[in-house]
C-alpha cells in the first residue's frame, strides 16, 4: 500500500511540475523551447557537427531541425515527401542564410528505402555526429507496409532499427576521428507504459493480430525505448563513443495527435488542447539532449521535460529488451536475404 501511495504521491508532483512548468535539474521544464534549451549551446558545439533527423518536414521534427540549423549544425533531413522538405529548406535557410541543409528521400516503413537511403547518406562522405529517430506514424485502420509488415510497428520502429543499424558504424568512426561523442536519440512517449507484457508478442506486432491502432502506437514507443535500453549495453561493452537516449517530446498538437481526435469527443479534445504544448516546447527534449553538455555521456536513459525521467517495468526489463534486440536481428537478416536473392534472381531472369 504504502509504494501504491508514494508511486500516486510521484505522480500527483510530476503533473502539477508539468502543469506549472516548473524546472527540474537540467534548469528546464514543460514550457521550456527548443530555442530557449539551446540558447547558449552554440557557444560549446564544435563546428561542422552533423545531424540525421527523420521525419522532419512537419511538427517537432520541423522544429529540431530548424533549431539545430540555427545553431550552426549541418542537418541531414530524411523525408518521404520531397516538397515537403524543400518547403522546410527553404524556411530554414530564410531564418539562417548560411544553414547547411541536406534533402534525401526515405520511407521509414519500407526495408529497401531505409537500405537506399543510407547507401545515399555514405556516399556523401559526411560525419554523423548525431541521429534523431523522429518519424513516426499513427493508423486508426490496420494497414500493412510493402514487406507486409504492420504499417505503425514498421515505420516508428523496425525501419528506426535498421537505420540506426547500417549508420552506427558511419558515427562510431566520426566521433574516434573529431574527439566528440556521437548522440542518438530515439523519439518515444509515455504512452509506452500503456503496454502490458502479454501484449508485447513479436509475431503479434508484425501480423497486426487484434489490432487496435492507440495500442500499437504504444507499442511501437515502448520498441524504441528497449532499442535504447539494449543498444546502450552493447555501446558501453564496446567502450565506443556514441550515446543513445529516447525522448518523450510531450503531448503536442501535430499530426498525430490530429489521427487520434477520432477516438473521443471534440469538447473532451477542446480541453485536452488546452495542456498541449506547442510544436517548440515539443522539440525542446530533442534539442537539449542533441546539444546540451550536461547530457554528456548519459546513455540508456529516458527524459522528459529536458530532465531524465522513469520509465515502465517492462520498458527497463533488460531480458525483454535483449528479446527484442534478437528477434529483430533475426528478421532483418531474414528480410533483406531474401530480398538480395529476389534481386540477384530477376537479374538473370
Amino acid at each position: 500500500m504504502f509504494g501504491i501511495k508514494s508511486k500516486r504521491e510521484s505522480s500527483m508532483k510530476e503533473t502539477i511540475r508539468y502543469l506549472a512548468g516548473i524546472a527540474g535539474p537540467s534548469g528546464f521544464g514543460s514550457n521550456s523551447t527548443a530555442e530557449q534549451v539551446t540558447q547558449h549551446c552554440s557557444l560549446f558545439i564544435p563546428s561542422n557537427l552533423t545531424a540525421l533527423i527523420t521525419g522532419a518536414t512537419s511538427g517537432i521534427g520541423a522544429e529540431t531541425a530548424r533549431v539545430l540549423a540555427k545553431r550552426g549544425v549541418r542537418v541531414v533531413v530524411g523525408a518521404r515527401d520531397m516538397k515537403k522538405a524543400m518547403k522546410v529548406k527553404e524556411k530554414i535557410q530564410e531564418e539562417s542564410p548560411y544553414a547547411e541543409v541536406i534533402l534525401l528521400e526515405i520511407d521509414l516503413s519500407s526495408l529497401a528505402s531505409v537500405q537506399r537511403f543510407c547507401s545515399e547518406f555514405l556516399a556523401l562522405e559526411l560525419p554523423l555526429n548525431i541521429l534523431i529517430n523522429n518519424a513516426g506514424v499513427y493508423s486508426h485502420n490496420l494497414e500493412f507496409s510493402e514487406e507486409k509488415i504492420e504499417l505503425t510497428f514498421a515505420t516508428n520502429y523496425l525501419g528506426h532499427f535498421l537505420l540506426t543499424k547500417m549508420l552506427l558504424e558511419k558515427m562510431i568512426d566520426t566521433a574516434n576521428k573529431i574527439g566528440i561523442q556521437g548522440r542518438i536519440i530515439n523519439i518515444s512517449s509515455v504512452i509506452h507504459s500503456w503496454v502490458k507484457r502479454s501484449c508485447f508478442c513479436f509475431k503479434d506486432m508484425l501480423t497486426g493480430k487484434n489490432y487496435n491502432g492507440t495500442r500499437a502506437y504504444a507499442q511501437s514507443k515502448l520498441a524504441m525505448i528497449l532499442h535504447v535500453k539494449e543498444m546502450a549495453r552493447q555501446l558501453k561493452a564496446r567502450n565506443a563513443r556514441v550515446t543513445i537516449n529516447a525522448v518523450h517530446p510531450g503531448i503536442v498538437k501535430t499530426g498525430i495527435i490530429r489521427a487520434h481526435k477520432g477516438l473521443i469527443t471534440d469538447s473532451l479534445f477542446f480541453i485536452a488542447s488546452k495542456l498541449l504544448k506547442t510544436t517548440s516546447q515539443g522539440a525542446s527534449t530533442t534539442c537539449y539532449v542533441a546539444l546540451s553538455q550536461k547530457t554528456e555521456g548519459v546513455s540508456g536513459k529516458f527524459f522528459t521535460d529536458c530532465n531524465e525521467s522513469s520509465c515502465s517495468r517492462l520498458a527497463n526489463d533488460e531480458s525483454e529488451a535483449k528479446k527484442l534486440w534478437n528477434n529483430t536481428n533475426n528478421l532483418l537478416h531474414k528480410r533483406l536475404r531474401q530480398a538480395a536473392i529476389g534481386s540477384s534472381s530477376s537479374l538473370y531472369s
